[in-house]
C-alpha cells in the first residue's frame, strides 16, 4: 500500500509547503550533472565515470506572487541530452517501506524524462537521477522536477550499500 503524502513528507527535508502532495513529496533541482568519462559496472564492484557540475545562469528569474522577478533564480539552460541531477531534499526510506521516485508531469510535458532506481529501506541521502532532454528546456534551481512516493514492503536488512549518505554533508 502506498503512503499518504504527509507520511512522506516525515521522511523528507528541507520541504515547503507546495512540495507536499497527496501520495508524496515533490523534490526539487538542486544541482545537474554531464558525464564525462566512462563508468564500469562489473560483477565485483563498480565505478562512476567522472562528472563535470553545470553551472547555472542568474537570468530574470520566475515572477514572485507581488509580480516582482526574482532576479537570483539560477536557471540550467539544457540542450537535448542526458544528464545527472540532484535532489535538494534529504530523504530517509523507513524500516517496512520502499520508495519510488517519478518525474512531475511537467518534465514529460516538455520533453523530458526522469529515470530513477529503487530506494531500498534504510537508505538515507540526497539522491539523484538521470534526466533525458529530448527538447531543449531551461529548468530553474529549486524547481519540483519529481515525486517521491513511499509503499509499505517487506524486506531481508536494510540498505548499507555504497550510495547510503550520498551527498550529505560530512
Amino acid at each position: 500500500m502506498y503512503r499518504a503524502g504527509s507520511f512522506v513528507a516525515s521522511h523528507v527535508e528541507p520541504t515547503r509547503a507546495d512540495q507536499h502532495q497527496p501520495n508524496g513529496v515533490d523534490l526539487t533541482l538542486d544541482a545537474v550533472f554531464e558525464q564525462r568519462e566512462p563508468g564500469r559496472i562489473g560483477r565485483d564492484g563498480k565505478e562512476v565515470g567522472a562528472r563535470q557540475e553545470r553551472e547555472p545562469e542568474t537570468v530574470g528569474g520566475d515572477t514572485t506572487a507581488s509580480g516582482d522577478r526574482d532576479v537570483d533564480a539560477g536557471t540550467y539552460y539544457l540542450e537535448e541530452g542526458s544528464y545527472v541531477v540532484r535532489y535538494g531534499e534529504t530523504i530517509s526510506i523507513p524500516e517496512g517501506h520502499v520508495g519510488f521516485v517519478y518525474p512531475r508531469s511537467s518534465l514529460m510535458r516538455n520533453s523530458c524524462m526522469l529515470n530513477t532506481a529503487v530506494w531500498d529501506a534504510g537508505y538515507e541521502g540526497r539522491g539523484e537521477g538521470l534526466l533525458q532532454v529530448h527538447h531543449d528546456v531551461e529548468l530553474v534551481e529549486g524547481a519540483r522536477i519529481a515525486q517521491l512516493v513511499l509503499a509499505e514492503a517487506e524486506h531481508d536488512g536494510e540498505y548499507d550499500g555504497d550510495y547510503q549518505g550520498e551527498n550529505l554533508s560530512p
